[in-house]
């Protein structure tokens, strides 16, 4: 035992050197593959290459991280310093919606997209304000086990279990769809094979070492993310503009978007009552779903169980709340950048594809055509046949004949802009690594909810530590298959799927983490009825609203998006949840006191003395 501390506290005082090797590793190897390209290794070899290599870096990460120890698995022996914990977060924060799917939306929404930005980066302020120090300062192993201690019995932590799985379970779904895109375009391999590669990819960096293999791969995952985000969109600025910082030319790239709309109009190659002008505000949505979208996307941020745990793995509260800033710098910077992103990439479409003609299309559009991600006149743009077939009668392609899925903008920039190769393997190589951190994130927190809340502190109390962890691997193993099946049934875009998770945890979970901390006097009662009215709300208005076979795809409510469910859910279960506690006694003397303790920044960690009394 202590030949392992001593090991594990080399491997920490190290870090900075360890990942500093790591990312001149994954620098050289970039470069390698750039020489590799120039000599005519086929494409295909250089995307196995990509996919394959970094795959297997971070199964070695995740096989050198096991462990059989309970605190390493859960909470990865809360040793995890503020800035690694910020990048670990960010990486799991920055899933396969944010990599693939944000530059994509703003792309097609323009202005109305920078709702998914606005929601996403403020709910850090929440999660720091608001929940994440004070539940390191309690100390529990997963959100449930706070909601079973804070209100005092098993079904608060049954009803946060449901919350877990319903948010966690979708919002794992987007990501597993994300690495089956990406194997299918960088593999050659078709989609449904695709999305089970990516969970055996999943399963190798989580199964064995939990938390602690889960961080440390997340941490490499981030290194690889941000540079194949930032790459493409700079040397597109620096061969646009001549400056090599696409977030200060945002502004040039926008009065270009906006003159050759213009021009388009002015062509007759888009109609100017239908035209959807990339900086013109509410024209794809309206104020109030506008800032209903932020609203739950914020509160959802907050409560996140995959998010909020990562704080359970700092050394005290002080860290937690320095890791808290960290994560939103590092996720600030992937932010900051998807508007210029999506701006560049719009540009090049316009000025290299409206108004030519089909005989001079480049060929990203019939690489993506194949797979029917790219249509023209409605048909995926599979050949030219095909598409002056689809098109026939006319001479150039209009501004409405033209489609391409926004959840491929990321990866189809580069070819777009007419970059080597090996920057297009390198941007699947930072999505693959985005999807990964979040899916495991996601699969971890399932899996430990099942096993620590379900089987170990419902089932069996006195099931030894080797069959805990057994069960979470298996538990961990059967979500992973049942994640990876729903998501070869197609189900709707990335970003969609990523929504409903939001609205689902911050109507289930926000009132009862908000008022379980802040406010002594909500009871147990009241915590309960107000977590099934929010969760029951939000849920019945997607299943309501949602197409066939998920919902009934009935009218909305109010004009309110299902993508927002959660305005509905979210006030009805804080006004559930006071109401109740007013109706009901008080809680007791002990439990206020403890409410007061875990604000409280100084101090012992609350769980550990109960674990400490139960040894």
């Amino acid at each position: 035992m202590a030949t392992q501390q001593s090991g594990t506290s080399d491997f920490i005082n190290n870090l900075g050197k360890i990942y500093g090797m790591y990312t001149g590793g994954f620098a050289a190897f970039v470069i390698l593959l750039a020489i590799l390209e120039q000599v005519g290794v086929p494409n295909k070899i250089l995307g196995f290459l990509f996919v394959g290599f970094t795959i297997v870096v971070y199964a070695m990460i995740g096989i050198l991280s096991r462990t059989m120890q309970v605190s390493e698995y859960y909470v990865a022996g809360r040793q995890v310093p503020a800035v690694y914990n910020g990048m670990a977060t960010a990486a799991d924060w920055m899933s396969g919606a944010s990599f693939l799917a944000m530059a994509g939306t703003l792309y097609v929404l323009g202005y109305d997209g920078l709702a998914f930005v606005l929601g996403w980066t403020g709910g850090y302020v929440l999660v720091a304000v608001l929940i994440a120090p004070y539940l390191r300062k309690f100390g529990a192993y997963t959100v449930p086990d706070f909601l079973a201690a804070r209100f005092g019995g098993n079904l608060a932590r049954f009803l946060g279990i449901v919350v877990l799985l319903a948010a966690s379970f979708t919002y794992v779904v987007a990501q597993i769809r994300g690495t089956g895109l990406i194997a299918e375009r960088f593999l050659g391999i078709p989609y449904d094979v695709g999305v089970f590669v990516g969970i055996l990819g999943i399963l190798l960096c989580s199964m064995l070492g939990g938390m602690r293999a889960v961080t440390w791969t997340q941490v490499a995952q981030y290194i690889v993310l941000i540079i194949a985000y930032l790459l493409p969109v700079v040397i597109m600025s620096a061969q646009r503009t001549g400056i090599p910082i696409p977030q200060l030319m945002y502004g040039e790239a926008l009065q270009n978007i906006a003159a050759l709309e213009q021009g388009m109009v002015d062509s007759g190659l888009a109609a100017a009552d239908t035209i959807q002008r990339h900086l013109q505000p509410f024209s794809s949505t309206d104020p109030l779903n506008f800032f209903a979208l932020v609203f739950c996307l914020m509160i959802g941020t907050a409560s996140l169980p995959h998010v909020l745990m990562r704080y359970f793995t700092t050394p005290s509260v002080r860290e937690a709340r320095k890791s808290v800033g960290w994560s939103l710098l590092f996720i600030f910077v992937l932010y900051f950048t998807a508007p210029a992103y999506a701006a560049f990439a719009k540009w090049e479409v316009y000025e290299n594809v409206i108004g030519a003609s089909f005989a001079d299309l480049p060929n990203w559009v019939y690489i993506w055509g194949a797979s029917g991600k790219v249509t023209l006149c409605g048909a995926a743009a599979a050949s030219l046949e095909a598409v002056q077939q689809a098109c026939a009668g006319k001479d150039v392609v209009g501004l409405a004949d033209f489609s391409i899925a926004k959840d491929v903008i990321v990866m189809a920039t580069p070819e777009i802009a007419g970059l080597p190769f090996v920057i297009t393997g390198l941007v699947g190589a930072g999505g693959l690594a985005a999807a990964l951190s979040t899916a495991d994130g996601l699969l971890l927190a399932m899996a430990n909810a099942l096993s620590h809340d379900i089987y170990y502190r419902m089932i069996d109390r006195n099931a030894p530590t080797a069959r805990r962890l057994v069960a979470a691997r298996i538990i961990l193993l059967g979500v992973a298959i049942l994640g990876a099946y729903t998501a070869t049934a197609a189900p709707p875009d990335i970003l969609a799927l990523v929504a409903w998770a939001f609205s689902l945890a911050a109507a289930g979970n926000f009132p009862a983490l908000c008022l379980g901390i802040w406010w002594k006097r909500c009871t147990t009662a009241g915590a309960i009825s107000g977590m099934i009215a929010g969760f029951g709300t939000t849920l019945a208005y997607l299943v309501y609203t949602a197409p066939p076979p998920l919902g009934f795809g009935e009218g909305l409510i109010f004009g309110i998006q299902n993508i927002s469910a959660g305005i509905f859910g979210i006030p009805i279960g804080f006004i559930v949840m006071i109401a109740v506690s007013y109706l009901t006694p008080e809680p007791s003397e002990e439990m206020q006191q403890l409410v007061d303790e875990v604000r409280r920044p100084s101090g012992t960690v609350v769980a550990d003395r109960g674990r400490a009394a139960s040894a």
